[in-house]
């Protein structure tokens, strides 16, 4: 499957090559992660970091690694700072915000509730943890990987 401008709701939908794809440009990345040399590839872009339920590690992970490639983060901690603390749909949420933002990652306890976001943005949505979600339906295995 093609990666660029595509959403990720699942582990489910990817294939081995795709899963190879990614880890290999991981790697290549690594330099830029130990901070040995930076980039600017996302400049101009944002990042919006929606996380509805709690999860440091998950949260800062995807903002380090977005702004270490040279973007810009916006983020949004728990539902009693969103506009649904006063009513607003998840899809109203995410259709607004897709309008500021290049790619959103969501995480919210509402198992399904990515497939909701993607359903309704023009954006990449990536699944940060949505309820049980693909913990309790997904498990790829290797040698080298388990993704769970």
């Amino acid at each position: 499957m093609p990666l660029l401008n595509t959403h990720l709701v699942s582990v489910a939908q990817l294939r081995r090559p795709d899963i190879d794809r990614i880890f290999a440009m991981a790697e290549r990345c690594l330099p830029i992660a130990r901070g040995e040399t930076s980039t600017d590839l996302l400049r101009g872009r944002l990042l919006a970091n929606l996380f509805f339920e709690p999860s440091t590690r998950t949260r800062l992970s995807f903002g380090a690694a977005f702004m270490r490639l040279g973007g810009a983060v916006e983020t949004t901690v728990g539902m009693q700072f969103s506009s649904m603390a006063k009513g607003e749909t998840l899809e109203d949420t995410i259709r607004v915000i897709d309008g500021y933002a290049d790619i959103l990652v969501l995480r919210h306890p509402d198992e399904g509730s990515a497939a909701r976001a993607a359903a309704v943005a023009t954006h990449p949505i990536i699944n940060g943890g949505d309820g049980p979600g693909d913990r309790k339906s997904t498990r790829l295995k290797s040698s080298h990987l388990v993704i769970s």
